[in-house]
């Protein structure tokens, strides 16, 4: 019988908070077609500020990598996050006339989760962000693959989805997973049950991060 993979084991126990994310009202309401505009710009300065701190926390992960190889894919990550997800969140706001300034990056919820994640990258280990971030990217692969069979209306809101099910974030997201099973063949069982609570708590930040844009 062969063992459970690492990144089973932690979808495994964490099935209802993950379920509770990638079917979040945000997402409901993205599938069908009834996203509100102030959600979405709302969530679109939210989430431009994170990515800001996502260069980051895989600035830490590379430094913490422990291969040549790890190190690489991660500065490629990072040359990704800064010249084309930044250079979205710059494009459509310039297109929407969004005025970032105006909305409160700082408040509790989003603070929350930009410090949270950052510090499990800051004082955890090359595995703690890898299990955070795959709690991230995993969660927006599922969720977009869904949402791009939809018929989205908003050009800026279906370019999102499109570029969470693109071949890249999926390449991502799947590095993110073959790096958590590779280490879980080694790892004891109190270490890999560790790395499935950063999952969850990062899956917790996202909802309440999700949440705050409808506020």
């Amino acid at each position: 019988m062969v063992a459970e993979s690492l990144s089973e084991q932690i979808l495994r126990e964490n099935a209802a908070v993950f379920e509770a994310m990638v079917n979040h009202r945000f997402v409901e309401d993205t599938v069908n077609g009834r996203l509100a505009r102030p959600v979405f710009e709302r969530y679109l300065v939210y989430e431009g500020a994170f990515v800001e701190t996502a260069i980051s926390i895989f600035a830490f992960a590379t430094a913490k990598a422990p291969t040549i190889n790890q190190k690489r894919w991660l500065i490629a990550v990072l040359d990704a996050l800064a010249n084309q997800q930044i250079a979205y969140f710059e494009r459509i706001f310039a297109e929407r006339r969004i005025d970032a300034s105006a909305h409160d990056v700082d408040r509790p919820e989003v603070e929350a989760f930009r410090s949270g994640m950052l510090e499990i990258a800051r004082s955890g280990s090359f595995l703690d962000t890898v299990a955070a971030m795959f709690a991230a990217e995993w969660m927006y692969w599922t969720w977009s693959k869904r949402a791009a069979l939809a018929q989205i209306a908003d050009p800026h809101l279906k370019e999102w989805v499109d570029m969470h099910v693109h071949d890249d974030f999926v390449a991502q997201a799947t590095w993110l997973k073959q790096e958590l099973d590779l280490a879980g063949e080694t790892l004891d069982a109190s270490e890999r049950s560790r790395l499935s609570a950063i999952f969850a708590r990062a899956q917790e930040l996202e909802i309440a991060f999700h949440d705050a844009a409808y506020r």
